[in-house]
């Protein structure tokens, strides 16, 4: 592995101290912040690889501080640490943009490994929010908005429509639509999708005269990109 530059965000000053020796002793280099407010300037003011970051913080949590640094458009790997083991906290963390999570006490080898993962892949630029023209999509709150108007979505119009908008200008099959917004209990001959984009239209296009969900004949659909 190449040698990294981490920022360490913990306000813990001891495990702070332990993470910060071991980065070292490996031959990395490692600053330490001790809330979000300091981890988010210094973010911003030096090019880190990877970020560790505690979710229990004074202040800015580090949910919020992992939105604010990805608001900021600092997008270096942020690994969360935390000290509860609740499968919501994993989901939130995930949703503000962190790459990976480690529960406490762990091994200073497991978080070394899942560092050494994560700074393989590099930096994804992965905004909190997605955007495609005047379309907003808020994948932790499960909201959406046309403009100011905000869209009342079921579950799976949300998902259909977040597969969309991951992939602006790019047409997806209907097979590639019910493997990302279904699970496999749906035959891949059924017209949920096309049902589904029927749904879709009449929420997000149809009310402000617009057609931004465009048919591909003898394909699938596409979500016209707003360049």
């Amino acid at each position: 592995m190449s040698l990294m530059r981490a920022l360490i965000v913990e306000d813990e000053l001891k495990m702070a101290g332990l993470l910060r020796r071991g980065l070292l002793e490996e031959g990395h280099a490692a600053d330490v912040a001790g809330t979000g407010e300091d981890a988010i300037w210094m973010a911003q003011a030096h090019p880190y690889e990877a970020i560790v970051l505690d979710v229990m913080l004074p202040g800015l949590t580090g949910f919020e501080t992992c939105r604010e640094l990805r608001n900021a458009g600092v997008w270096a790997p942020v690994l969360m640490l935390t000290a509860r083991d609740g499968v919501g906290d994993r989901v939130a963390g995930l949703d503000v943009g962190a790459d990976d999570y480690l529960t406490k006490p762990f091994s200073f080898a497991e978080l070394l490994a899942r560092l050494r993962a994560l700074v393989r892949r590099g930096s994804v630029e992965r905004p909190t929010e997605l955007a495609v023209g005047d379309l907003r999509l808020d994948p932790a709150s499960r909201r959406g908005w046309r403009g100011d108007t905000e869209i009342a979505l079921s579950p799976k119009e949300f998902a259909l429509l977040e597969t969309f908008m991951r992939r602006p200008g790019q047409v997806l099959s209907r097979l590639q639509l019910l493997e990302h917004a279904w699970d496999f209990a749906y035959e891949h001959r059924s017209n949920v999708v096309d049902v589904y984009v029927r749904y879709l239209r009449e929420k997000i296009d149809r009310p402000f005269g617009t057609e931004s969900i465009e048919t591909v004949r003898g394909v699938g659909y596409r979500l016209r990109d707003a360049d």
